[in-house]
Parts: structure tokens; sequence; C-alpha cells
């Protein structure tokens, strides 16, 4: 299956981390790289929800850049977050959103390519929530805990990754959204994704269409 290693390349994956994603071992997952062993419905949709897109996606090699991603929630916690370093969870994941959705409106493409779902808090990926544990895990970010909310902020080893895959153009834009919102308050940036064209006419649960933004008034892009 072409598919998979085409994935497993673009991701920067090992045949090892791949076959534990999909539960089996490393012989079993090379078998199902040549089209000797067939992928089970389980194991598609386990691969989706790494990938944070549907089945159909990856069927049609229609996949999110996982390490782009990476960059622009690093890149968007570095600008967004408040002069104490932090940034509650719930708006960083807001930020990404505005950040993708309005370079696809300059640019009728998106950064990263994640599909973002109607959730009752907003636009976001599957993605995003398995990102920042793994994040967390490599030391680049921390967690901490303030009320009733998740902060996080880049650790001393995040401050110094280097952007490899974002442009120049695309890191000043994510430098002018993100900083657009900094010392809002989370509520506030919910209300606005909220009350975009592209959230409101899509059903809970749904998938978001990018191409929606174009129909955005521009003072409400981002």
């Amino acid at each position: 299956m072409k598919f998979l290693s085409d994935i497993r390349v673009k991701n920067d994956w090992t045949q090892e981390e791949v076959a534990k994603i999909l539960g089996v071992s490393r012989p079993t997952y090379i078998a199902m790289e040549k089209g000797i062993v067939s992928m089970t419905l389980n194991q598609l949709n386990q691969l989706a929800d790494k990938l944070g897109c549907q089945p159909e996606d990856i069927m049609a090699e229609n996949i999110v850049d996982e390490n782009k991603y990476r960059e622009v929630l690093l890149e968007t916690l570095k600008y967004g977050a408040d002069s104490d370093g932090k940034i509650t969870k719930t708006k960083l994941a807001k930020l990404i959103y505005l950040n993708d959705f309005g370079w696809y409106y300059h640019n009728l493409e998106s950064m990263t390519g994640a599909k973002y779902r109607r959730l009752q808090q907003g636009p976001v990926p599957n993605l995003y929530f398995a990102t920042l544990e793994e994040l967390n895990e490599e030391g680049l970010i921390n967690f901490d805990m303030s009320d009733d909310c998740q902060l996080i902020s880049l650790s001393k080893a995040g401050k110094q990754i280097e952007k490899e895959l974002l442009s120049l153009k695309e890191i000043n834009f994510i430098k002018k959204v993100s900083q657009k919102w900094q010392g809002v308050r989370a509520k506030e940036i919910v209300a606005f994704t909220h009350e975009q064209l592209p959230y409101k006419i899509c059903n809970p649960g749904e998938v978001i269409p990018y191409e929606l933004i174009t129909q955005q008034d521009p003072d409400y892009v981002y």
C-alpha cells in the first residue's frame, strides 16, 4: 500500500512507530506497505485518529502535515501567550484555527491541512490534543493548572526549536494574528469563532470546509 509509506515518510515516522499506531508488529506493518497484508477498518480508523482526519482522507492521500502542524502550534504559542508566557488550552486552539483559516482566506490554501470540527467550544482538529501530549512528553511545552483551566507554556527547549517547515511569510502572519489576541480572555475568542460563518453554518461534529472562510466579512476573519 503505497499510501502507507507516503504517509510514514511525510510525517517522518519510523516503521516501528506506524506499527505501534496500528497495533501490529513491524514485520506485519512492512507486509502492509508491500500490499501483502491488508489493513482492517479498525486500523484505518486508528491511523485517521492519529492524523486528525477522516479515513477517506487517508485513502485519497489528503493528509495533514503533522510536523508542520507542530511548528504552527509552537509558533502560535510563542506569539499568542500572555506576558507570563502562558495561554489557556482553549485559547491556543482557537488561535491556531484563526491562523490556519486566515491564511486560507488570503492564499486559498491552509498552512497545515488539518481538519477542524465544529465542537461546542469551537473549531478544533483531533490532531490538536494528540500533538499537545506529544510536545509535553518531549519536554517542549509545559502544562499548569489554574483554577479550572489548563495553561500551556513553552519550555526552554521549546523556545529553541528551529522552524524548518514554516516560511517567513507564514511566521509573520502567525505573529500578526496571535499578537492581536494577546491579553484577551479565552471566552472572547471562543465567542468570536462561534460567530464566524464557517462555524455557524456547519452542523455539530462536522468538518468545517476551509472554503467557507472566503465568504466571511474581512473584518471578522481573524
